[in-house]
């Protein structure tokens, strides 16, 4: 065998990964060199003085357990303290909770009055699966302007209290599958600031059931009336119907004399 071939295998167990049984080989050579065999006695002793070197695993078993020490530490002051002052793992959570609230909040929404679905909370949507618990409930995080309130704090339990009554009330909203951020974000806007600032009384109310009602009906009629015909239907758009008599009511308490709606359509 050549003399190089010879010194490659000699340096055979020094490749990369035997690195961590060499260091483990090495700290035992520095508690007792007899206890190594001969060879590696030889190789860590040309390496240089012994009684210079210093056992590295005993230093890094001390570090990982002030590591530990300190997460506990922090840990315990977030969850207990009860200060405003919060971590930035805690505030992001109460982040993702007002977005995952605007994007799903609409599956759980209070829209069924003779509680005949069964609607489960969705997991996105329960604190543990955001890193949040109980404890967290009188903490005070950044509102993130939700519902106009600006860079606001308020404690968790109110927070979620405002995202219930927004997204999860009366009515729903669903517009994550918009495109265009600034649509999407404008929508989130006004039916956050709608949602806080309702002041319909029972007779408005009642007024746009019975237009939603009547828009249903003849909807239904024309499709039980007219079977396979071709028409546009209103199918989505209900809410249309009480929307443009109130702004042509509106409109004529203003002053306005003549409405024109003009539509347009295309051949198919």
């Amino acid at each position: 065998m050549s003399n190089s071939l010879k010194d490659q295998l000699a340096s055979t167990p020094l490749f990369g990964g035997n690195a961590s049984a060499v260091e483990r080989l090495y700290e035992q050579y520095l508690e007792s060199p007899d206890s190594v065999a001969a060879g590696w006695r030889d190789y860590f002793e040309a390496m240089g003085d012994p009684d210079t070197e210093v056992v590295h695993s005993a230093i890094r078993d001390e570090l990982l357990a002030e590591t530990r020490r300190g997460r506990a530490s922090r840990q315990v002051t977030t969850r207990r303290s009860g200060k405003p002052v919060t971590s930035g793992e805690k505030q992001a959570a109460v982040s993702r909770l007002i977005q995952v609230f605007s994007l799903r909040g609409h599956q759980i929404a209070d829209i069924d009055p003779l509680g005949l679905m069964d609607r489960p909370l969705p997991g996105v949507l329960k604190l543990d699966y955001l890193g949040l618990a109980e404890s967290d409930m009188d903490t005070e995080f950044f509102t993130g302007g939700l519902a106009g309130t600006g860079d606001e704090r308020m404690k968790l339990r109110d927070i979620l209290s405002l995202l219930k009554r927004i997204y999860c009330g009366k009515v729903g909203a669903e517009f994550a599958h918009m495109s265009r951020a600034r649509e999407r974000l404008w929508l989130r806007k006004r039916f956050e600031q709608g949602a806080i600032s309702d002041t319909l009384g029972d007779d408005e109310r009642l007024w746009i059931l019975e237009h939603l009602t009547s828009a249903e009906g003849i909807e239904r009629y024309l499709h039980t009336r007219y079977v396979g015909q071709k028409r546009f239907s209103l199918e989505g758009g209900e809410s249309l119907i009480p929307l443009l008599d109130d702004m042509i009511q509106q409109g004529g308490a203003s002053g306005i004399r003549e409405i024109v709606i003009h539509g347009t359509s295309r051949p198919y």
